[in-house]
C-alpha cells in the first residue's frame, strides 16, 4: 500500500485512505505495540474528525483507551504523550488539503517510522492479522493546551529586552489552535497572518519551504517593519525565518543561531546539525561551547541519534527544529522563541545574526529525477571519491578541497538531492556546475 511511509502514514481521502482503513490502522496499532491507551490529536484538516472516530473506534475495539486531546497541532500532541505508552496525530503536515494521515509514536514520543512498526501494520491491516482484544477501550478527553503553551512560554527571556516585532503566518493550519495561547501577553509585538485553521489551505500551501508561499510573510514583514517573520507548515512541526529585509534564512542558518541561545544555558552539550548544513554550523556550534554532531536526514534517525548523544538541540534543513527539553522533539514555537531571545538580548537584528554563519556559499537543495540513481552515486564516488574524503552516513558525502558535496535519495520522492557548498560563489557555481553534469549524464 502506498500510504504506508517511511515516515508516517499518508494518503489522499477518501480514495486511498478512508475510514475503513483507518479503523483497521487503529487496531494494527495496538496489535504491534501493545498499548493500553493511546494519546490520539488531530490538526485542521476537513477530514480530521471523520478520521479521528474512525482510528480511535479501531483503537478501543482493540482494547486500548484513546486520550482525544482534540484539535492541535503536532508539538503539542508530542508534549501531551511525554510521559505515555503511544500517541497518533491525524495529519498530513504539508501535503495539499486532500490528504490526511498518522504520525506514529511509541513511549515518550518516540517516532514508529518504516524500520520500525509501519510496515509491521501494514501487514497487519492487509492480513487483518488483529490481537484478541481482552476488553473494550474507552474515549477520554484531555485538554493540554493550558500546560503546553506555559511549557512553551517558558523558553522566552524577553521581559527585559527590547520589544521585537514579528510576523507569523500560520497558513492557515494547526498552529492557529496553539500559538495565539503561547504568544498572548509575551512581550512582543505579535503581528499574525492566516492563523484562522482551515483545512483548504484558502491563501496558500501550508509548505514554507517553497518561495511562493512566502511572499505574503515577506510583504508583511516590510509593510509592517517587522524584526522578524516566521512561517509555520501545517502541523506546525516545522517553520522557516524570515529577516528584517523581507530574506529567507536557510534553516541550516537558523539553526546555528538557535544552538548559540541553547548554548548559554547547556555549556558543552551536543548539538546535531544534518549533513546538508553549511560547514559554518558546526563551527559556530564549537565557538559557542558546544559539541557539533553531524547527523543524517530524516526525523526519526536525527531523534533516536539526539538521545545517544543526549544532545540539547538538533536541526534540520527542512525547517524542523529539535529540542531535548521538548522530549526530543520538534517545536516550531520553541525555535521562534529562541530566535527572540537572541535578537533582544544582543540587539542585533536578524540579518545581523546571521551574516557570520553565511560565510561560505552554498547551493541550496536541488532535486533531480533519475532513472538509476545507484549509478549515479557510483559515478559520483568515481570521479571524486579518490580526490577527497568519502562517506555514506546518508547517500553520498564528499570532502574536498575548498568544497563539499553531498547527494542522497529522498526518503519521500523519487528524487535525488544534491546540496553542494563552497568558498565563495564563483567556485559554488563552477563545482555545482560540474556535479550536475554527472548527474544529468552529460
Amino acid at each position: 500500500m502506498s500510504i504506508f511511509k517511511a515516515y508516517d502514514i499518508r494518503g489522499i481521502v477518501p480514495d486511498q485512505l478512508d475510514e475503513a482503513l483507518a479503523y483497521k490502522i487503529g487496531r494494527a496499532y495496538v496489535t504491534f505495540l501493545k498499548c493500553d491507551r493511546v494519546v490520539v490529536g488531530r490538526d485542521a484538516r476537513a477530514s480530521a474528525d471523520a478520521m479521528f472516530e474512525a482510528l480511535a473506534r479501531g483503537i478501543t475495539d482493540q482494547g486500548a483507551d484513546v486520550i482525544d486531546i482534540g484539535r492541535s497541532d503536532t508539538p503539542m500532541l508530542y508534549f501531551a504523550a511525554r510521559n505515555e505508552p503511544a500517541a497518533i496525530m491525524i495529519t498530513a503536515s504539508h501535503n495539499p488539503p486532500a490528504y490526511n494521515g498518522f504520525k506514529m509514536c511509541r513511549e515518550n514520543s518516540i517516532p514508529i517510522s518504516g524500520d520500525t512498526g509501519i510496515k509491521d501494520m501494514e501487514k497487519i491491516v492487509l492480513e487483518e492479522s488483529f490481537a484478541a482484544a481482552a476488553r473494550k477501550g474507552e474515549i477520554v478527553k484531555k485538554d493540554a493546551l493550558d500546560e503546553f503553551a506555559a511549557f512553551t512560554r517558558s523558553f522566552a527571556r524577553l521581559d527585559g529586552g527590547r520589544k521585537l516585532k514579528v510576523v507569523v503566518d500560520g497558513a492557515n493550519g494547526a498552529c492557529g489552535y496553539t500559538y495565539p495561547k503561547i504568544f498572548d501577553g509575551m512581550n512582543i509585538e505579535y503581528i499574525p497572518l492566516y492563523m484562522e485553521p482551515d483545512g483548504t489551505f484558502p491563501n496558500h500551501e501550508a509548505n514554507p519551504l517553497l518561495d511562493e508561499n512566502l511572499v505574503d510573510i515577506k510583504k508583511k514583514v516590510l509593510e509592517t517593519g517587522a524584526d522578524l517573520g516566521a512561517a509555520i507548515d501545517g502541523d506546525a512541526d516545522r517553520c522557516m525565518f524570515i529577516d528584517e529585509r523581507g530574506e529567507t534564512v536557510r534553516a541550516d542558518v537558523a539553526g546555528a543561531i538557535i544552538a548559540r541561545d541553547l548554548l548559554k544555558t547547556s555549556p558543552g552539550a551536543a548539538v546535531l546539525y544534518d549533513l546538508r548544513s553549511t560547514s559554518a554550523a558546526a563551527e559556530d556550534i564549537e565557538t559557542y561551547g558546544g559539541k557539533p554532531v553531524m547527523c543524517r536526514v530524516g526525523h526519526a534517525f536525527i531523534k533516536r541519534q539526539m538521545r545517544e548523544h543526549d544532545a540539547v538541540f538538533a536541526s534540520e534543513l527542512s525547517g524542523h527544529f529539535y529540542f531535548k527539553a521538548h522530549n526530543f522533539t520538534e517545536s516550531s514555537a520553541i525555535a521562534l522563541i529562541c530566535m527572540l531571545n537572541l535578537m533582544s538580548e544582543t540587539g542585533k537584528k536578524m540579518s545581523e545574526l546571521a551574516a557570520p554563519v553565511l560565510r561560505y556559499s552554498h547551493s541550496g537543495e536541488i532535486n533531480f529525477e533519475v532513472a538509476d540513481k545507484d549509478a549515479v552515486l557510483k559515478k559520483l564516488e568515481e570521479t571524486y571519491g579518490a580526490a577527497g574524503r568519502v562517506f555514506h552516513l546518508d547517500g553520498l558525502s564528499v570532502e574536498l578541497d575548498g568544497w563539499r558535496f553531498n547527494v542522497r535519495a529522498s526518503n519521500t520522492e523519487p528524487l535525488l538531492r544534491l546540496n553542494l557548498e563552497a568558498a565563495d560563489v564563483e567556485e559554488m557555481e563552477k563545482k555545482k556546475a560540474d556535479v550536475i553534469g554527472i548527474i544529468e549524464g552529460k
